[in-house]
């Protein structure tokens, strides 16, 4: 992953790519299978129903596959707390004081060593459900992520499903100790916690036990690093951190020797799932958990499964090519450089120079290693009035997003179909997200997923036409050797000066091998129609070996007929791959 800044060409990066190209489908799991349509704000399961892994089907998984997917990430597979009784099949009941929403967050773990009940029809069997899904996605040629939180886990953490001889977090914490490098938790000795005043999970209902006297003697730390036993509403107050022997108290010092017990743990279950034919781990707030830590699980794990794929959640590209060196990550998330960027290209807020320093500072060098998308589970919904309210407007941006490098891409479910999340489902308020801690049907995707037909049936004509676009790309995405191993050369500077040709708005480059040479040229005008002549420079020409005969382009993109002419008609929020061949 070396690169070098004192680069005779500035429009081009000397990383030699490397063929990372999967595309990740992520799955909020409780949500995707639910085909009740009540949707009653703060709802129970009962009346707002909730997805199961029995209801991704041969059938949903085989549309999701043609629609250019490798690997789906079911997302919320773990046990976590919820106010759902499930004490009938010996499960203990959650205190609502420390639960966000009806359903719980995914991200509060409450045993790592089991699914969700939610998410089975029968709550007994449970992990042979999950397992049979695992099996299935695999029988129909899709590889299976799900996530990894090592960072926090829920106040009422305890398992129940531990394999024999597993020693349980806090177990043998000494709980007199703030720190002891050994501890699994942070205490705050002498201390009871307090749950923050403004907690309100459930607005006027009234949760399980929800009484502001939720009892943890002495406190631990909150997750999100607040070493006290008074968490502010806006904290992750319903969790408690990890210890991975970091001294936050004084001065972050380290003590990683002898290997801290929470190292040793994490990795037995990350075994754990691996064996249960898991490919790969999402990993959750990567960049709170030490980097020594990464550097020495990962490979830990790869000796059980070369393969693997581990995807950090990260936001500091200060420390991205640490966590992909020394932390042995094979993707961390580009959130905070392409997403940002082409969000406000979205908006209408920015120009193409955003992609430009992604490519050429940010990411430079290891930009086959970043994960690239424009929505997930953390992020507003494209169609949102928050983000874009126009579907379209990820047209030229996910052509962007897939096609810039030979590094993973990821769609979140409902985005093909311009899913808005335009109702405040609960705790959930409306903010443009579709909800992850309550119980609810997501309306657009419902429309795809037609009673369980999988078919697109209830889709109108424009939803239709959007989704059609997202499968081209995505296909073309996966099988063009170009995008998925390709050099990259950026026409941005040649064609600064050519008439027609709106640098804010248009963004090319060609990406390019022995066997394929591409031409990609996106405008992002919601309301212009551009029509440049686009420049490729000798230099250019020589990098891809384009000869100076004459040649012939190729709309992949949208199977548009082959033209010898490179003056183009740019509609509005539009993107074309133009396959270029020596005209014979």
């Amino acid at each position: 992953m070396t690169d070098s800044f004192a680069l005779a060409d500035p429009n081009t990066t000397n990383e030699v790519p490397q063929d990372h190209k999967m595309v990740i489908y992520q799955v909020m799991t409780r949500l995707f299978g639910n085909k009740v349509t009540t949707n009653k704000p703060y709802g129970t399961i009962t009346e707002n129903g909730v997805g199961k892994f029995n209801d991704i089907t041969d059938t949903a998984l085989q549309e999701i596959k043609k629609l250019g997917v490798s690997h789906v990430w079911y997302t919320g597979v773990l046990e976590h707390a919820t106010m759902t009784d499930y004490t009938a099949h010996g499960i203990t009941l959650d205190d609502a004081d420390v639960v966000k929403g009806r359903a719980g967050s995914p991200y509060a773990v409450k045993d790592y060593y089991d699914v969700a009940p939610d998410l089975a029809v029968s709550v007994k069997g449970r992990m042979t459900e999950f397992e049979a899904l695992v099996k299935r996605t695999h029988a129909n040629g899709l590889k299976v992520l799900i996530d990894f939180i090592p960072n926090h886990v829920a106040r009422s953490y305890k398992s129940d499903a531990k394999p024999a001889g597993v020693v349980d977090l806090g177990e043998h914490d000494d709980k007199n100790k703030a720190f002891a490098p050994q501890n699994n938790f942070y205490y705050i000795p002498g201390k009871s916690f307090v749950v923050p005043a403004g907690a309100n999970p459930l607005g006027a209902a009234v949760g399980p036990k929800e009484d502001h006297k939720y009892f943890e003697m002495p406190a631990k730390a909150t997750g999100n690093d607040v070493f006290s036993e008074q968490p502010s509403i806006n904290d992750w107050y319903e969790t408690v951190k990890l210890n991975y022997g970091v001294d936050y108290l004084n001065n972050r010092q380290q003590h990683f020797e002898p290997v801290p017990d929470t190292w040793r743990k994490m990795r037995d279950i990350l075994v754990f799932w691996t064996r249960k034919g898991v490919d790969g781990f999402r990993c959750d707030m990567a960049e709170m958990v030490p980097i020594e830590f990464w550097g020495y699980v990962i490979p830990e794990l790869k000796k059980i499964n070369p393969s693997l794929v581990f995807i950090g959640e990260a936001y500091n590209p200060q420390v991205y090519r640490q966590y992909l060196e020394q932390g042995k990550f094979d993707f961390l998330y580009d959130k905070v450089g392409l997403y940002d960027g082409l969000r406000r290209l979205m908006r209408g807020e920015g120009t193409t120079e955003d992609i430009t320093h992604v490519w050429r500072e940010e990411s430079r060098g290891f930009g086959s290693h970043m994960l690239r998308f424009l929505e997930n589970h953390d992020e507003q919904r494209i169609a949102s009035p928050d983000f874009a309210t126009d579907p379209r407007t990820a047209i030229p941006a996910m052509t962007v997003t897939a096609t810039l490098a030979s590094g993973p891409v990821m769609v979140y479910f409902g985005q093909e179909v311009a899913e808005p999340a335009a109702d405040a489902e609960g705790f959930s308020t409306r903010d443009g997200r579709t909800t992850i801690f309550d119980y609810w049907g997501v309306p657009e995707h419902q429309k795809w997923m037609n009673g369980g037909k999988f078919d697109g049936g209830r889709l109108s004509t424009e939803q239709k036409h959007l989704r059609d676009f997202y499968g081209r790309l995505l296909r073309l995405t996966l099988g063009s050797d170009a995008i998925r191993r390709g050099h990259f050369y950026e026409l941005q500077e040649a064609n600064s000066q050519a008439e027609g040709y709106d640098r804010h708005a248009v963004y090319s480059y060609l990406r390019y091998t022995d066997q394929q040479k591409l031409l990609i040229v996106v405008n992002f005008s919601r309301d212009k129609t551009l029509k440049p002549t686009i420049q490729i420079p000798a230099a250019a020409r020589q990098a891809a070996g384009l000869n100076l005969g004459r040649l012939t382009y190729t709309d992949l993109l949208n199977n548009a007929p082959t033209t010898e002419s490179l003056t183009l008609n740019l509609a509005p929020l539009s993107a074309y791959v133009f396959e270029i061949k020596a005209k014979e």
